[in-house]
């Protein structure tokens, strides 16, 4: 028996090893214990993920949430998990298809009145409700983004995936940074985050696990460096609860802490003609401020 001894000692040793430092990786739990009675949370994507994760880690904390999605089946579903498992009552589904601008727009009116045209549309209510609090998911592949101003929506140039995802991310912060320098004194907050890479039905796009071999070559990365969307959605639920953050706003965080972002994401011209531009394409009218008017919109 004695002989095993070590060997069992050493594998034992290994393994919890490599259990403390995944959760090291991983970042950890939202370390607020704030709850949210009396407040609404709008979260997009919420049928499956982060965006799931993140619902009902807020639906915990008391909140009305209101999950956004396009494939409502999967929508309904998800409402009616998290209501079982939190005893909140108040989740609910709403269709939402960020791809649409018509949908956009209708959904912001059923709920009285990020993606730039439903935060713009819901801007007067989050105004109302003060203090509020928007959370944009950005991700870490933003420092690899350039904003093309030429050709924003790869209309002109072959379409490169990777390269138009790290644009995207990108724009997310220069948004963020530009919308809290417009909502200055109002009472509304907003910041970006990266939530850290995690294993989400956004995986099955990539191709990595299309055959045996990579899987098994790639398993053990995953598993120490992917997190779970229980443990991505940490620290979105933290930017949104966390009392030591009240105030805060116009900046981007790394998990459940503030970094600086690329510096293009700091340049305050970049953000000013993003933000012209989308305001542009999404058919808003730019008034005094922050405010915005809508004009007529393609479907």
């Amino acid at each position: 028996m004695n002989r095993y001894l070590l060997p069992l000692s050493v594998l034992g040793t290994v393994a919890g090893g490599a259990v403390l430092l995944r959760d090291y990786v991983a970042g950890g739990a939202c370390p607020s214990k704030a709850t949210i009675h009396g407040k609404t949370v709008i979260v997009t994507g919420a049928n499956t993920g982060i965006g799931k994760q993140t619902a009902l880690e807020l639906a915990k904390r008391g909140g009305n949430v209101i999950l956004a999605c396009r494939d409502m089946e999967k929508c309904e579903a998800a409402a009616k998990e998290i209501r079982g498992e939190t005893l909140n009552h108040h989740v609910n589904a709403r269709h939402l298809d960020l791809a649409s601008l018509r949908s956009v727009r209708e959904f912001a009116t059923k709920i009285l009145a990020g993606h730039f045209l439903l935060t713009n549309l819901l801007l007067d209510k989050l105004k109302a409700s003060a203090p509020s609090r928007i959370i944009n998911l950005s991700s870490l592949a933003h420092v690899a983004g350039h904003i093309d101003f030429d050709d924003l929506n790869w209309e002109k140039r072959k379409y490169d995936t990777k390269a138009a995802y790290c644009q995207s991310k990108l724009a997310i912060v220069l948004f963020t940074k530009e919308l809290s320098r417009r909502l200055q004194g109002t009472g509304v907050t907003v910041n970006a985050l990266h939530p850290g890479v995690a294993r989400t039905e956004l995986g099955r796009h990539t191709g990595l696990h299309s055959s045996a071999f990579s899987s098994f070559m790639l398993g053990p990365i995953f598993w120490l460096l992917v997190k779970s969307p229980q443990l991505a959605a940490q620290p979105s639920t933290y930017l949104a609860v966390a009392e030591e953050l009240e105030g805060v706003s116009g900046k981007y965080f790394d998990g459940l802490k503030e970094k600086a972002p690329a510096p293009e994401a700091e340049d305050e011209e970049v953000a000013r003609r993003l933000w012209a531009e989308s305001a542009h394409l999404v058919g808003l009218e730019m008034s005094h401020g922050s405010s915005v008017k809508g004009q007529p919109l393609p479907k």
